[in-house]
C-alpha cells in the first residue's frame, strides 16, 4: 500500500487503517527514536506516543507541506526529544551506573551507524565536515540550534544559517 493509499484511510479513521500505518512505518520510526533515547523501553514507551499523536492529529496534514512519513518524523523526533528533556526522564538517568555508558565509549563510529540506519550514510558522507557535526548535533543528538551554538562556539545566526545551507546541500544530494 502506498502513502497516497492510506492517507484517506487515516482520515476517515478506519481501524486498519492504523494498522497498516505501523506496519509501514514502526520499524524506521523506531529507529529514529532509539537514535536519540538509548533506553529501549523508553523508546517503546515514545513510539507508543508518537503512533498515538499521529493517529490523533492526522487532520493537521497536508500534503502540500511534505510527505507523510516526513511528517511523522518529526513528530517521533520531537516527541523523543520532548522525553530527553522531561523532567522525570533527567531524574531516572542520574541514578545510572557507568556500565551503562561504556557502550557511548567503545563505539566511535555511532554518527556512522546512526545515519546507515536511516539510509543516508552514503548522502551525509558527501556533506562538508562542519555539516556533519552541525546534523549529528541538531537531528541525532537532538540539540537546540542554541545548545549547538554553545557546544559549537559560535553564533546562534551561524548555526541557523549552516544548517539551513547544509540541509538545502543534502536535498540536493537526494534529488540525484
Amino acid at each position: 500500500m502506498t502513502q497516497e493509499e492510506l492517507l484517506p484511510l487515516l482520515l476517515r479513521k478506519e481501524e486498519r487503517a492504523f494498522t497498516l500505518l505501523y506496519d509501514m512505518y514502526s520499524k524506521s520510526l523506531f529507529s529514529i527514536i532509539t537514535n536519540l533515547v538509548s533506553d529501549r523501553e523508553e523508546a517503546e514507551d515514545v513510539l507508543q506516543e508518537v503512533f498515538v499523536k499521529i493517529w490523533k492529529n492526522i487532520d493537521s496534514y497536508h500534503q502540500s507541506k511534505g510527505r507523510l512519513y516526513t511528517w511523522m518524523l518529526n513528530i517521533a523526533r520531537n516527541t523523543a526529544i520532548d522525553k530527553l528533556r522531561s523532567k522525570g526522564f533527567n531524574n531516572s538517568q542520574k541514578n545510572l551506573s557507568a556500565d551503562n555508558f561504556v557502550h557511548l565509549l567503545e563505539d566511535s563510529n555511532r554518527l556512522t551507524q546512526k545515519i546507515d540506519s536511516i539510509g543516508l550514510k552514503e548522502f551525509v558522507n558527501k556533506l562538508k565536515p562542519k555539516c556533519i557535526q552541525l546534523i549529528d548535533l541538531l537531528f541525532f543528538k537532538g540539540y537546540t540550534q542554541q545548545e549547538a551554538s554553545e557546544e559549537l562556539a559560535i553564533p546562534l545566526g551561524t548555526v541557523k544559517t549552516q544548517n539551513r545551507m547544509c540541509i538545502n546541500d543534502l536535498r540536493n544530494f537526494l534529488k540525484i
